[in-house]
């Protein structure tokens, strides 16, 4: 190990080695800057930012600090030989008061010297373990990279859908892989810039519907924030700073805060924290997952379970205790930095002799220490004044005997949370559901407004509805505009971003909108000006087929050039026309071949594949079938080559014969080997008798 770091120059050795020393403080500094925003807060989304902020420059710093170190290195130089001096005049010193060592070693070594043995072994200590924390990194890459290549099963089109949807909603709209594996525990996210969203057998079947879509929205919500790249510059950061503890508890926080980010991302989608948390229970053994893979049960799940049901009461204690323990590291850093300053300086510039004598005491220490004392010092209590002689002020006027004093009114005791809910009816609550109900705000007086407002709901459904941010006000609003105000109606419009205006505006383009029609017509993205341009092109334009047309993603342009093309096109045809794929150039090469394709005549062909390059073949055997024709030697399987078949063989049959030729099942291999027993083959009926006896089998 010791040939390491001969490649290194001594400036850029020592500078190094420094900058790694420094690095002690400066990261427990920086940890404790972290910590404090962690007790300030509980945002998850401010914690992470401040968390992954924090790591940067810790990342940074010992950059920084060798870049400074060095440059102070280069500016020192010039001074070498005045330095040179001041040491041979202290090594003389020190031979004639330690001669016998001296003679023994033959030569002084500096300060700078004897530090630099240790150095070395630091900084080739330092490197051999960026060697073997890279090596593991490398191999848990090979390992993603072996799980992204095994074969995966397709997932079911239901799922597939619900995934798709899932992704819609929350407005990803990169190139995402889902498959199902038989490889991996748990559900995870592989890959950084094509992922995959991996989900094994046992959430697929293990889970309920509402359960697996909140454990995908969670996977996606990673892709989203493309917390990948932050997880793979995580650790590279413990792989180069390995040696500091601080580095590892931060990161441990950072990606603590990551699922808690995703988890509020998968609420938010789904509704339901209880469903939810239910499902990470399920997940707590499903533990095979590579490490640097996204799995939605990484890190310890009791935390996350009662983060999403609630906290315990301690929580404020915690976070003062959080926030004096940051303040207390911070200070020691800082002091253990200036304390290292003062070393590195003694190394770095040793001074002479002379130098060293005129040394005397701080005097700012001498002040602090009289300052102290004199804080310390306790000060006599002041004395009450003495009443001068003179007239007496008036006594207070005593009351009558007998009368009893006025009594102090006491403020009426403060019911407990538990018991203002009893107050509304909300009793019977399980320790969960009173967690979660704490935990999301859920107050009596809440309560009180949404049972003003004409409901009734359940525990879960209150949880729901305060998650999504539905006021009594909104309850009142949506009343006001005569739609359906249940719960599962009131959830679903708030979720999809239904608002009074926005009903009002859709109601004034399309009158007597229902709530379901409404949250459709939102989740597909349909706004007033879509509403009205399609109103403008004479379309139907009931919440049905504008669900529809905007789902296939008809546009006013599609609109314009189909109807160029076919004039007259409504809704519902202009939906199935999309569904089958048919543009306005399939239609104009139809036309152009002389064939008049109406909407049905156009889809029909579409559907069996008839091609402007198949009609042009046929009609090169000599045919002109019309498009019903087309469509019915499509469906039978007549090709261009089979009609040459025929022809060649001596046959020229009609398209009906054609058709019926291909049913029967009459090829020319067949009308060979009827020639070969002396039969007439120009006949098609007495072909398709020959063909049903099976005398030339």
């Amino acid at each position: 190990m010791t040939h390491l770091t001969a490649w290194l120059a001594p400036e850029i050795l020592r500078p190094l080695g420094m900058a790694l020393l420094h690095f002690v403080w400066q990261g427990a500094g920086l940890a404790a800057l972290a910590a404090l925003a962690f007790a300030l807060t509980r945002n998850p989304r401010a914690r992470y930012a401040a968390g992954v902020l924090a790591l940067v420059l810790m990342a940074a710093a010992p950059l920084v600090t060798f870049q400074v170190l060095r440059e102070r290195a280069t500016s020192l130089s010039p001074s070498d030989s005045s330095s040179t001096a001041s040491l041979t005049s202290a090594a003389g010193t020190l031979e004639t008061t330690a001669a016998e060592p001296a003679s023994q070693s033959g030569m002084l070594q500096t300060p700078a010297e004897a530090a630099a043995g240790p150095l070395v072994w630091l900084v080739e200590l330092w490197f051999l373990g960026v060697v073997i924390f890279s090596v593991r990194t490398l191999g848990g890459i090979a390992v993603l990279e072996r799980l992204r290549r095994k074969a995966a099963a397709p997932l079911s089109h239901t799922l597939l859908a619900a995934c798709h949807e899932l992704q819609w909603a929350m407005g990803l709209e990169r190139v995402v892989r889902y498959c199902e594996s038989a490889h991996i525990g748990a559900p995870a996210v592989l890959g950084w810039f094509r992922p995959v969203v991996m989900l094994p057998v046992n959430a697929i079947t293990g889970l309920s519907e509402a359960q697996l879509r909140a454990v995908i929205a969670h996977e996606l919500a990673h892709i989203k924030r493309y917390d990948a790249f932050v997880n793979l510059f995580q650790i590279a950061a413990e792989s180069v700073l390995f040696y500091h503890p601080a580095v590892w508890w931060l990161s441990k926080r950072i990606r603590a805060e990551r699922e808690n980010c995703c988890d509020d991302a998968a609420i938010a989608v789904c509704g339901s924290p209880v469903e939810y948390a239910r499902a990470l229970t399920l997940m707590e053994e499903w533990r095979s997952v590579p490490e640097l893979a996204l799995a939605a049960n990484s890190h310890p799940l009791a935390a996350r379970i009662k983060r999403l049901l609630g906290r315990p009461a301690l929580e404020s204690g915690l976070r003062t205790a959080g926030l004096s323990a940051g303040l207390i590291c911070l200070a020691a850093a800082v002091l253990a930095g200036n304390a290292f300053f003062g070393v590195a300086r003694t190394h770095a510039a040793p001074q002479t002799p002379a130098a060293q004598a005129s040394k005397t005491e701080r005097p700012s220490v001498i002040v602090i220490q009289a300052q102290r004392e004199a804080r310390q010092t306790p000060q006599p209590a002041p004395q009450p004044a003495q009443p001068e002689a003179g007239p007496q002020p008036e006594q207070t006027p005593q009351p009558p005997q007998g009368a009893q004093p006025a009594q102090t009114p006491q403020p009426a005791p403060k019911s407990s949370y538990i018991d203002s809910l009893k107050a509304e009816g909300i009793d019977n609550v399980s320790l969960d559901d009173l967690i979660a109900l704490k935990v999301q705000g859920v107050t009596a007086d809440y309560v009180h407004e949404i049972h003003a407002a004409g409901l009734k709901p359940s525990v879960e459904e209150l949880i729901g509805m305060k998650v999504q941010g539905i006021t009594p006000e909104y309850i009142r609003q949506m009343k006001d505009l005569a739609l359906k105000t249940d719960v599962d109606n009131l959830i679903g419009m708030k979720v999809q971003g239904v608002t009074p205006e926005y009903v009002k505006e859709m109601r004034a383009a399309v009158p007597d909108l229902k709530s379901d029609e409404l949250i459709g017509m939102k989740v597909q993205g349909i706004t007033p000006d879509y509403v009205r341009q399609m109103k403008e092109l004479q379309l139907d334009t009931n919440a049905d087929n504008l669900i529809g047309m905007k789902v296939q993603g008809i546009t006013p342009g599609y609109v314009k050039e189909m109807r160029a093309a076919v004039p007259g096109l409504k809704s519902d045809e202009l939906i199935g026309m999309k569904v089958q794929g048919i543009t306005p150039e399939y239609i104009k090469q139809v036309h152009d071949l002389g064939l008049k394709a109406g909407a049905d005549e156009a889809m029909g062909m579409k559907v069996q594949g008839v091609t402007p390059e198949y009609i042009q073949g046929i009609r090169a055997t000599g045919l002109n079938p019309d498009v019903d024709e087309l469509i019915g030697m499509k469906v039978q399987g007549v090709t261009p080559e089979y009609i040459k078949s025929l022809q060649s063989a001596g046959l020229k049959f009609d398209v009906d014969e054609l058709i019926g030729a291909k049913v029967q099942g009459i090829t020319p291999e067949f009308i060979e080997k009827a020639r070969s027993h002396g039969f007439k083959t120009s006949d098609l009926d007495k072909l398709i008798q020959l063909k049903h006896s099976g005398v030339l089998e």
